[in-house]
């Protein structure tokens, strides 16, 4: 397993063992030792996963304190493109954005701590993304930003957006309670 620093402070590109033969495949998402040696929690009291067609962008979401938290994504089947962004005030990638392609067939995933959103773009028709998160849901906390106001370019258009992402507000407009 190899843990891969970015463009963002703290989100690592994970790269989980994987192994493929005649059979199919396997890959172990979560070794505690490889975690525990870069700072990184493994104790994940929510684990959930969601599924999308290709064009469907989920975020930016995040969960904000006290309910906070860190958050291991891992893709385990279709192609995303995984986007993170810094939300964290006074850190040195503040309002930066980290993004990667992750792909099922070796189940990469991004560990993206807490004080950073999370969104994605569907690359394929059976993109399933597994989340493992460090706190339990809280719908009073649970917060974002617009996908198309962090100055990312997303490719593609004519994305599928659910009505509650298109009114989160504009990252100009945000508040962010992490310093």
């Amino acid at each position: 397993m190899r843990l891969e620093p970015t463009e963002v402070e703290g989100v690592r590109f994970v790269r989980p063992f994987s192994a493929h033969d005649a059979r199919g495949g396997f890959v172990k998402a979560i070794h505690a030792p490889t975690f525990a040696e870069h700072g990184l929690a493994t104790d994940y009291p929510e684990v959930f996963w969601s599924s999308s067609w290709a064009g469907v962008i989920r975020g930016m979401h995040l969960q904000i304190p006290p309910h906070d938290h860190d958050k291991l994504v891992l893709c385990v089947a279709g192609r995303v493109l995984d986007v993170a962004l810094d939300l964290r005030a006074g850190s040195p990638t503040f309002r930066r954005v980290a993004a990667r392609e992750l792909d099922g067939r070796d189940g990469t995933g991004l560990y993206i701590p807490r004080g950073c959103a999370h969104g994605f773009l569907a690359l394929s028709d059976d993109a399933v993304l597994m989340y493992a998160v460090t706190s339990v849901h809280s719908p009073a906390h649970d917060t974002g930003v617009r996908f198309d106001s962090i100055g990312f370019s997303w490719p593609g258009s004519d994305f599928v957006v659910s009505d509650r992402d298109r009114a989160l507000p504009p990252l100009d407009a945000w508040k962010t309670p992490f310093s």
